[in-house]
């Protein structure tokens, strides 16, 4: 694997302790909208019924299984956390999509695959954690075939004064006392660290700034629904031909 950059060595590090629980977890301290923010992000990956699919930060492989059942594609799922990929391996398994699965440890800044190899990509919770989400995006766009859809997911702001009032209260107050609780200190820690790194990207990244990056990347066609009052997002396009 790629040497790793400090931004990914911390997300690796923060992450570590969680695999065990950390499905459960996500859905209750997501108040059950995780599954939701997933649906929209999937269904604008499958509906070109594409043949190869790149799941971005694959973690314990809930995309690239939803992904498997719902098309007929061969999906590669690559993360930086071996020890959620092993309990994605284990999913993989159960669920008898060993086949057409395949795990493999890979940075999304430097990917190792050639030049217009797949027909969709997905990513989840990945552009808070890279030095340079452009370059990332970039990065992406080139191993996706010309007329490919790339779609993303990841937490949000709430644009609206008091849900955003709302969402800082929960994330600063209630979400590390709620994972403590739940998931015990490594949780605390997580919950600590979301609201202030979500905050934090967002007011260097606005969405007019993603916007231009996936531009700039061949992507045409680019749109976004903010999920939940403003706590998740999904934007989606496809590449240039």
């Amino acid at each position: 694997m790629p040497v790793s950059s400090a931004e990914t060595e911390f997300a690796v590090t923060l992450f570590r302790r969680l695999p065990s629980r950390y499905d459960v977890l996500a859905e209750i301290l997501s108040f059950g909208q995780n599954g939701r923010w997933r649906e929209e992000l999937l269904r604008h990956i499958v509906v070109s019924n594409p043949e190869r699919v790149l799941d971005v930060a694959t973690g314990t492989a809930g995309v690239a299984i939803a992904t498997a059942r719902l098309t007929d594609a061969h999906v590669i799922g690559i993360d930086v956390s071996e020890e959620m990929m092993e309990i994605g391996r284990g999913r993989v398994e159960s669920a008898r999509l060993r086949s057409r699965i395949d795990l493999r440890a890979a940075r999304a800044e430097e990917l190792p695959f050639g030049d217009a190899c797949f027909d969709a990509i997905s990513f989840t919770y990945v552009l808070r954690y890279v030095r340079d989400p452009a370059a990332t995006i970039t990065e992406l766009a080139r191993v996706l075939r010309p007329g490919g859809v790339m779609a993303g997911l990841d937490f949000f702001v709430p644009p609206k004064p008091f849900w955003r009032l709302a969402w800082w209260s929960y994330t600063r107050l209630i979400l590390p006392v709620a994972g403590l609780a739940l998931g015990g200190r490594a949780w605390w820690d997580v919950g600590r660290f979301l609201g202030p790194n979500i905050s934090g990207h967002y007011h260097r990244w606005p969405l007019p700034r993603l916007l231009e990056a996936w531009d700039a990347a061949g992507m045409i066609g680019v749109e976004y629904r903010v999920m939940s009052l403003g706590g998740g997002i999904v934007m989606w396009g496809t590449k240039r031909a």
